[in-house]
């Protein structure tokens, strides 16, 4: 880990979709319309995203639902990692693949070199590592590989594209006992050294190879003084079925499998509250009513890279905003450090804003529930921008806000 960073605490969140066959929600009992609109929103999608509420008492976005994930710890980048993934030493990266995004552009969070820190693990094997151990603490879920299955994962050693048109889901083991699972996990949360110590015992390994490089979002410069932020690797994780997932009742106090346009929909209709990430991750999902075609689509991408995204917060008179990369009004020059730059204010109205900027890439709001995304700028490193308008069922029909 970046023990000289001064300013951001590093982090990484999985973003965990799972097929419906064997979906399980703690919110399954709904009456009457209620029931009636909740199976209108999730009908168009096979799949299901997990997202955990955080405890009222969390020092960092309270009672929001959030991915599964957290800040890294110096056991993620430990050399006893070598040994559970000895038989992916040699292979680059432990054989999840070289991005294909030039070193210089690479977000720092993926592109320091780990080894000046002194750990032989790759920032990008120690992030995963870091998301699978806090999806294990938050939810219960573990993504783990019997080492007896290891022959099967699939390496990637080169920057080209895999030649297979589709990759498989990705099953969990049931090989472990839910009661040995629950005594490691307590360990874990108590001490994530104990994540390598379960590993070796249970004979596993974390499956970095499920989970795809999806973007690097830091945490806005806010209005209030001094905040907690982060730099969060964001992946993304597909798998065939969805798990038995229990929260951990001390960070998480809940936890929901939702589509994602009924997450939008609960959100819009003030049901749960969720910060702009995710807000924006989702609207991305949408494009993908089939979960094969979302693993897919993340899956060949994941090698072509992502942005450092920091939104810097702009303050207008009926509108309040938060400007990305590649939008007209964001700065040349950005002090991620927060002595300087980090709220800008205008006295244009939210249609003179639109109305006077050729580039657009934002989020927008005018309360906590009432943001969207404005987006004409073409994404980066052949992602997409979040799909937009009202039609939550049939996606085809959204055109270009959200």
């Amino acid at each position: 880990m970046n023990t000289a960073l001064k300013h951001w605490r590093e982090a990484a969140t999985v973003i965990l979709a799972a097929g419906l066959r064997h979906a399980q929600s703690a919110d399954s009992l709904k009456t009457g319309l209620e029931k009636a609109t909740h199976i209108a929103h999730k009908s168009a999608f096979d799949y299901q995203v997990l997202l955990l509420k955080r405890s009222e008492n969390s020092g960092f976005m309270p009672n929001a639902y959030v991915f599964p994930g957290g800040l890294v710890d110096a056991s993620d980048f430990s050399s006893d990692w070598q040994e559970v993934f000895q038989s992916f030493t040699k292979a680059p990266y432990y054989g999840i693949g070289v991005a294909k995004q030039p070193p210089e552009t690479r977000p720092p969070i993926f592109a320091t070199d780990r080894a000046q820190l002194g750990s032989p693990i790759p920032g990008d094997v120690a992030f995963r590592i870091c998301a699978v151990r806090e999806t294990f603490e938050e939810s219960g879920v573990l993504l783990a590989v019997p080492k007896h299955e290891e022959s099967g994962i699939r390496v990637r050693t080169e920057d080209a594209r895999d030649s297979d048109t589709q990759p498989t889901l990705t099953t969990l083991s049931g090989l472990w006992d839910r009661d040995v699972l629950s005594k490691w996990r307590s360990l874990v949360i108590g001490n994530s050294a104990n994540f390598i110590k379960m590993c070796k015992e249970l004979q596993c390994l974390p499956n970095i190879w499920a989970l795809h490089e999806w973007g690097n979002w830091l945490t806005p410069i806010g209005m209030h003084g001094k905040q907690r932020r982060y730099d969060t690797a964001f992946y993304i994780c597909c798998l065939h079925d969805t798990p038995h997932t229990l929260h951990d009742e001390k960070e998480i106090v809940h936890f929901k499998w939702s589509s994602p346009s009924e997450v939008l929909q609960s959100y819009k209709s003030k049901e749960i509250w969720i910060a702009s990430p995710q807000f924006y991750e989702l609207g991305r999902m949408r494009w993908f009513p089939a979960l094969r075609d979302l693993h897919l689509f993340a899956w060949q991408r994941s090698l072509d890279g992502c942005e450092q995204w920091l939104p810097i917060l702009l303050v207008a008179p009926d509108c309040f905003a938060s400007i990305l990369p590649g939008d007209a009004l964001y700065p040349e020059k950005v002090d991620p450090s927060g002595r300087s730059g980090g709220v800008m204010k205008t006295e244009k109205s939210l249609e003179e804003l639109q109305r006077d900027s050729a580039n657009m890439h934002r989020i927008v709001g005018q309360d906590p529930y009432s943001i969207t995304v404005q987006m004409n700028i073409t994404p980066k490193y052949n992602h997409l921008s979040p799909l937009c308008g009202t039609d939550v069922d049939n996606p085809s029909k959204d055109h270009s806000k959200l």
